[in-house]
């Protein structure tokens, strides 16, 4: 159930309204607008009495929120939410943001050249990874703190803001001390307990898709995380699991526009991990900017044939450039900007 309060709402009134969902036994999540303020209700097993709530003074309507997701819906806030990040980026704008990096955080030397290269090109953000999830426990797991460490100086450096994901509470803590967004890998997205951790960090989240997800199921992990109090939170495809082998994963494309018709959130596109090699990252890359990608997570590598984990998925520099040239193309077609 979403509170609608009138334009003339005095913050005592909200507050009234927020103390009557309390005494229901229910969860009031205040969400200010340019013109008026929202209230948006949750923890509710069953129909809630709205006359309840319309006798309240300053409260103009109560709608109801038919979606088992009610946070992330448009039903609840029929606006875009804008995350802000760092100083002066912002996802889910007009401006679609590039953010492009290695997959693993290798050396001082190897960030540092990556990330002047993607900087010159047009990226804002910086990914790196520094806490590795992977398939093999014999496989390169990451640097750790030592990466995080190498973060801070790609930032204190470069200017640019900072990306990396967290695999456990213990990495969470840590990241979020240095990071400028929390990355929630695809294989933590139905960790729910760490999710509502995760919602309780003040910062960005970077939430992508589980491997074999549905939609709903998606949405509902980043329920969990809006739940919590934090707000901040974008959506990333980076392809599902099927039956296809030409590719590491399938993207969807379909997914995108779904996603805006559906959920306030911003989402990103992760072509990367989609393809699985580097010549068909571009070609999804254009594709998810024209069905409405709010931004893109680009793994790139001065020499990727070298790199200690998805190197064949790594675009070369001038690759990573030549994608940001014709993305930036894409953009202006459909009225954006990159």
């Amino acid at each position: 159930m979403l509170i609608v309060m009138n334009r003339q709402a005095s913050e005592a009134q909200i507050e009234a309204a927020c103390e009557v969902v309390r005494n229901l036994g229910l969860t009031p999540h205040t969400m200010p607008g340019a013109s008026r303020t929202a209230i948006g209700i949750t923890g509710n097993t069953g129909p809630i009495d709205s006359a309840v709530i319309e006798e309240i003074e300053g409260v103009q309507d109560v709608i109801r929120v038919t979606k088992p997701y009610k946070l992330v819906s448009r039903e609840m806030q029929p606006d875009r939410t804008v995350v802000e990040v760092g100083k002066n980026i912002e996802i889910g704008g007009n401006k679609v943001v590039v953010i492009a990096g290695p997959c693993s955080l290798e050396s001082p030397e190897q960030a540092m050249a990556i990330a002047h290269r993607v900087q010159a090109a047009g990226a804002v953000l910086f990914r790196g990874g520094a806490y590795k999830p992977r398939t093999s426990p014999y496989s390169f797991q990451g640097l750790g703190q030592e990466g995080l460490e190498i973060l801070k100086t790609v930032r204190e450096e470069t200017g640019l803001a900072v990306c990396t994901e967290a695999v456990d509470e213990e990495s969470l803590e840590r990241i979020a001390e240095v990071s400028d967004i929390i990355q929630i890998g695809a294989r933590n997205m139905y960790n729910y307990s760490f999710l509502k951790k995760v919602g309780r960090v003040n910062r960005p989240v970077l939430l992508k898709r589980g491997l074999s997800a549905t939609l709903e199921e998606y949405l509902m992990a980043a329920e969990y995380v809006l739940s919590e109090g934090n707000r901040q939170v974008i959506l990333c495809e980076r392809g599902i699991r099927t039956f296809s082998d030409h590719s590491r994963n399938t993207f969807d494309i379909g997914v995108l526009p779904a996603i805006h018709s559906r959920s306030h959130l911003p989402v990103l596109a992760d072509p990367s991990h989609a393809a699985g090699h580097r010549e068909g990252v571009l070609p999804l890359a254009l594709a998810a900017v024209a069905a409405g990608a709010d931004g893109l997570i680009v793994e790139v590598h001065n020499r990727p044939e070298e790199a200690l984990s998805d190197g064949a998925q790594s675009l070369y520099p001038d690759q990573f450039e030549g994608l940001v040239g014709q993305v930036s193309r894409v953009a202006a077609a459909i009225g954006r900007t990159v």
